[in-house]
């Protein structure tokens, strides 16, 4: 009899209860990542998608024991009561009071839940294919998602933006370049039909050859370039054929996924050409440690950890390194996964080859050759002393160490030694560690390599024999484990081949089936023209990334894009005639709006956005008349401060460039890793040390007095400043803005003198910043 009254208790219990399971707590159960089963493997986590799951738990037992709250796993760490582990969820905000006394009645009541419920998809919304969603309207489906998604938050778009503003903006995103005032004024005579002048204005720019610099730029920035091997020694290197490989690619539209597979494997290809064994340079830009005493193969797999990583976040936005020395403790991408992957990237050399350049300057490096070799010269004879006593010290032991070359030259007497003899011993003795030494030294190197080979490029070359890739324990390469073999991750589609190798990798990285590549991608194209992706957090889609906050959008647009062959410039132009991107960055009594969605995550408004460094000194360039509109080449050397070359290890030269080198876009300035260019640097330019897929964007001081005083800065202000005497104020205010000056602006602008007025434009925010 009192089994039954328990019995009959227990179902009234479940009869009234207070708390409904299906709209109260299972919404709190699927939204839990659990991290309370101990240990860091993928195995040991839970996703509570079911009251079922969670009783049956992981390796510490049931989530949850029906009648006890207290004594419950999941309610002690949800409110933080467990001994060991700390409260969850990890990253997301706690249980407010209300749902943590939801889920406290629940379990006390009982726990019950219907016997007939049925799991949901428990893999993470990233890493399930994108299938092309139903527009929600007519007209622009880009508008038609934002719009739908305003519409139910009781917001409003802004309306379009001025007719000059749109135009800076389009020239600005997609070259890198603003308009000069007479195609502003053509813009506005033909907006008597507004879309037939727009879309010309697009084209007119997706066809220039500027695109490729501007785009190329935004690639560059993911694939780490820059021109020096970085580490303390951060010798100058040539690899400026792959930037420009970028810029070509880019401009010709080439496939997105051909695109990728060049650059990742482009060696591989049947009979591959010049052009796609450049393009392997994008995982040439590693850095290259040339301190004396380093253990090479210790270097050599710090760059497959960085290629690994790398490929990971630009291609998949994963953070794949985080399983570098043991399972990823949030992501489904174990310790030996990662290991599997990195064996794809683990088979390669890493050789030089040359470059046909016809614009290399023979006599212009054999004339730089022979003045290099007098300076040395007379810096050795300056230094003869210390030389004669370095070398009278060497003992046996120390000449073992010396290289061939240099112990060949001890034989030879003194009187008799070439240049060269003299040069490579003085290398290893007395110039090892003097810097203005080595750094006439590298350069004549360097100028020596341009005419005996012309113009190099690093690439990469797969072996013959791949090498055996092992398991390091901890991430350590001193302790190898077992054998891995090439594979990808578990979580992801699969890689159907029996032997895959880096060609078949690049391949699955942009198959049909792959789920994160063109979500990535376009997020990232999204990124630029809005300053913060539909992910915002865009270098990582995985369970602790931000969720897409349009995610029928992301989808759409990685399904076009996929369907479109993989164009870029398909995508630009669907973006860039939506009314979305067109709308201003202002809208007149926006308080409502403003409060609702202060940081503008649902886009009823443009966004305004500084520009870029490089961007910064294009425009001043361009707006002064001094730009030069060459495509490529060698990287250049515009005026520096004093000084800067002197603070790395490495004392280096800055030849500074002439003619009209000397005012090429910011894309070709040379970048040294351990010193770039403070005009670069103080605008937010990456440092080329890892793979960059959004830059920052700081606003300081520094930047105001750069563009007042920078050498080259006051360069650009003297030129503005004879256009200002010659076609007067209000063409150089729109030069600089592309718009009118009002009357009050004029007017306090006429109270300056021409050279002041100048400096004065080239430093405003107007002018540095895309409306």
């Amino acid at each position: 009899m009192r089994c039954l009254l328990i019995l009959l208790t227990s179902l009234a219990l479940q009869t009234v209860s207070a708390v409904d399971y299906s709209t109260q707590i299972k919404p709190l159960l699927q939204a839990q990542c659990v991290k309370c089963h101990g240990a860091s493997t993928q195995k040991a986590k839970l996703r509570l998608d079911t009251a079922a799951a969670a009783l049956k738990g992981g390796e510490r037992g049931p989530s949850f024991q029906a009648g006890r709250a207290e004594a419950s796993l999941l309610y002690q760490v949800v409110s933080g009561t467990h001994g060991e582990i700390a409260q969850m969820p990890y990253k997301r905000g706690p249980l407010d009071s209300v749902q943590m006394e939801l889920l406290k009645t629940w379990i006390n009541e009982g726990a019950f839940y219907p016997a007939d419920e049925k799991p949901s998809d428990d893999r993470h919304w990233a890493y399930i294919a994108p299938t092309r969603p139903a527009v929600p309207a007519s007209g622009h489906p880009i508008d038609a998602f934002i719009r739908a998604r305003l519409e139910q938050e009781g917001l409003t778009a802004s309306p379009p933006a001025e007719p000059e503003t749109l135009l800076r903006r389009l020239h600005l995103d997609l070259t890198g370049l603003p308009p000069s005032v007479e195609e502003v004024v053509a813009f506005e005579a033909g907006l008597k039909t507004p879309s037939k002048v727009i879309q010309s204005a697009v084209e007119k720019q997706l066809a220039s050859p500027h695109y490729g610099e501007r785009w190329g730029r935004w690639w560059l920035d993911q694939a780490r370039y820059a021109d020096s091997n970085g580490y303390s020694i951060d010798a100058p290197r040539s690899i400026w054929p792959y930037r420009d490989w970028v810029i070509r690619a880019l401009n010709a539209d080439q496939p997105f996924d051909a695109f990728s597979i060049e650059q990742l494997a482009g060696d591989m290809l049947p009979q591959p050409s010049l052009a796609q064994r450049i393009a392997t340079g994008f995982h040439r830009n590693t850095q290259i440690n040339q301190e004396g005493g380093i253990d090479k193969e210790q270097f050599r797999i710090e760059s497959v950890f960085d290629r690994v990583a790398t490929t990971g976040t630009v291609w998949l936005g994963l953070t794949i390194g985080c399983a570098q020395c043991h399972d990823h403790k949030f992501d489904a991408i174990s310790h030996e996964e990662y290991y599997r992957f990195f064996a794809f990237l683990n088979n390669q050399d890493e050789p030089t080859i040359p470059v046909p350049d016809p614009n290399l300057d023979m006599a212009k490096l054999k004339a730089e050759q022979i003045d290099l070799q007098a300076k040395i010269t007379r810096y050795m004879e300056q230094h003869q002393s210390s030389f004669t006593e370095w070398e009278s010290e060497l003992g046996p032991s120390s000449r073992a160490l010396l290289s061939k070359d240099q112990q060949k030259a001890l034989k030879v007497p003194v009187a008799k030694r070439s240049f060269y003899q003299k040069r490579t011993l003085f290398t290893a003795g007395p110039g090892a560690a003097d810097q203005a030494f080595r750094s006439l030294n590298e350069r004549l190197m360097e100028v020596d390599a341009l005419i005996r080979n012309g113009t190099t490029t690093l690439v990469l070359k797969e072996l013959p024999q791949p090498r055996k890739t092992t398991l390091f324990i901890k991430g350590d390469f001193t302790r190898p484990a077992g054998e891995m073999k090439p594979g990808v991750p578990a979580a992801l589609h699969a890689l159907k081949k029996p032997a895959p190798n880096r060609l078949d990798l690049a391949q699955w990285l942009v198959s049909r089936d792959n789920p994160l590549t063109a979500r990535v991608i376009m997020n990232r194209v999204w990124q630029q023209y809005f300053g913060r992706g539909l992910v915002e957090t865009e270098n990582d889609f995985g369970t602790m990334g931000s969720p897409p906050t349009h995610p029928e959008l992301l989808d759409w647009l990685a399904v076009e894009f996929m369907e479109s062959g993989w164009s870029l410039k398909h995508m630009h132009r669907l973006i860039v005639t939506s009314a979305t991107y067109q709308q201003s960055s202002t809208q007149p009594n926006a308080s409502r709006s403003a409060s609702q969605d202060p940081n503008n995550l649902l886009l009823w408004r443009q966004n305004r956005l500084r520009l870029d460094a490089e961007i910064v000194r294009d425009v001043c360039l361009t707006a002064s008349g001094m730009l030069s509109p060459k495509i490529g080449g060698p990287p250049v050397y515009p005026p520096i401060p004093e000084g800067v070359m002197s603070l790395g290890q490495v004392k280096r030269t800055w030849p500074l460039s002439q003619g009209s080198n000397r005012y090429r876009r910011g894309l070709y300035t040379f970048v040294f890793r351990a010193t770039p260019p403070p005009g670069l640097s103080v605008f937010d330019a990456p440092d080329g040390f890892s793979t960059c897929t959004r830059r920052l964007r700081s606003n300081t001081p520094l930047q105001a007095l750069s563009l007042l005083n920078d050498s080259s800065a006051v360069e650009f202000a003297q030129a503005l400043e004879q256009i200002i005497r010659k076609e007067g104020l209000e063409v150089a205010f729109r030069r600089c803005t592309s718009r009118k000056p009002t009357a009050e602006e004029k007017q306090t602008l006429l109270t300056l003198k021409p050279s002041e007025v100048a400096r004065v434009l080239l430093n405003l925010d107007e002018t540095i910043t895309r409306e």
